[in-house]
């Protein structure tokens, strides 16, 4: 069966009426919606609506509060730690970096940590809201142990993503949004559901060998840092992965390693809790409070040109500039609608039918 595609609007509003039949409020449901579908529409088809029966279980399973009192527990005049009151990531992130980006507005750069909160999408999408202040935006979150630090065979971090988001001037933005592993778990269950093998190098057996099997981490495997192993860099992935964990977990008091509680709500809660929830972590610093706006512009876009000018490997168009593939992806998107995999649509078709919401 072939991928069908959807207009973006309609995948939205079918998405928000999901979130608001568990509870959400209007306000709330829709910047969940907006958040999970920016990731089809750059193209991230792993933490997009195919996740949205996974939200709802999890509030089903009563690890998700709908209407959360997201506040702030502790502040100085450039950092703050909210606590998310178990509410969706959805809704916890974007209040945290929109508090990131009043503290930089006031101080010149604001840091934000979060407890008690749960999977928030895609980094890119928190981050990306500092570029339109002329900030740069930094997001970052810990999440379900999955990953297994070189020479181990236990699961001890997650896939553990970051984004750094830097304005430019007539160049479009610079994005870096990437997992610190060698592809994130969501990439995973999309081969799975297209009965397809992973790459070499993407994850290990339960006994830390090579594995190319796709539903791997059912039976005791775990996902690769970035890298994969020794000789190709791994230890930088895990050291990467650690840096996520600390920034994201220990500083908010949110839950930390192998006890960061898991996506799926089937899966047992850890037998420890150290902290409270998922972590994560925002950044935004004001190009101002370092040097002016335009002369900083006019570098970027140098600095930028420069890469797409680079003369590329025989067989290769052009040099792409991180945040490249998913602008152009989101361009098409955007007129030509969102493509979905059969079992995807099925999925939420299932979903609207349980909770009444027409697909």
């Amino acid at each position: 069966m072939q991928d069908t595609t959807y207009a973006y609007q309609q995948l939205l509003d079918f998405t928000i009426q999901i979130f608001k039949k568990i509870g959400c409020p209007d306000t709330d449901a829709a910047s969940a919606a907006e958040v999970l579908l920016s990731a089809d529409l750059r193209g991230v088809d792993s933490h997009g609506v195919a996740r949205l029966t996974g939200y709802v279980r999890l509030w089903e399973a009563k690890r998700v509060n709908a209407t959360p009192q997201v506040r702030v527990i502790h502040e100085t005049p450039s950092t703050a730690v909210v606590d998310g009151d178990s509410g969706l990531g959805l809704v916890v992130a974007p209040y945290a970096m929109a508090l990131a980006i009043e503290k930089a507005r006031n101080v010149g750069t604001g840091w934000v940590s979060v407890q008690h909160s749960n999977h928030y999408g895609i980094a890119a999408a928190h981050a990306m809201k500092a570029l339109e202040h002329d900030m740069i935006g930094i997001s970052m979150t810990n999440a379900s142990p999955l990953v297994a630090p070189t020479f181990s065979t236990s699961k001890m971090l997650g896939t553990n993503p970051i984004c750094v988001a830097a304005p430019a001037g007539t160049e479009p933005a610079f994005v870096a949004d990437l997992a610190t592993t060698t592809a994130a778990n969501g990439k995973l269950e999309i081969l799975q559901r297209k009965n397809e093998a992973a790459p070499l190098g993407w994850v290990q057996d339960a006994a830390g060998l090579d594995s190319t099997d796709a539903g791997v981490l059912k039976k005791g495997g775990a996902l690769l840092p970035l890298g994969g192993d020794r000789e190709h860099g791994s230890h930088k992935g895990y050291a990467l992965g650690a840096v996520v964990d600390i920034f994201s977990a220990l500083l908010s008091g949110a839950n930390y390693a192998p006890w960061v509680p898991p996506f799926p709500a089937y899966v047992p809660m850890p037998d420890r809790q150290p902290g409270k929830g998922i972590g994560h972590f925002f950044g935004a610093m004001r190009v101002d409070a370092f040097r002016p706006v335009e002369a900083y512009k006019r570098d970027m876009d140098d600095w930028i040109g420069g890469f797409r000018n680079a003369t590329p490997v025989k067989g290769q168009h052009k040099v792409l500039v991180p945040g490249d593939p998913e602008r152009e992806t989101e361009a098409v998107r955007r007129v030509h609608g969102i493509p979905l995999l059969p079992a995807v649509a099925a999925d939420l078709k299932a979903l609207g039918e349980r909770l009444g919401v027409v697909f």
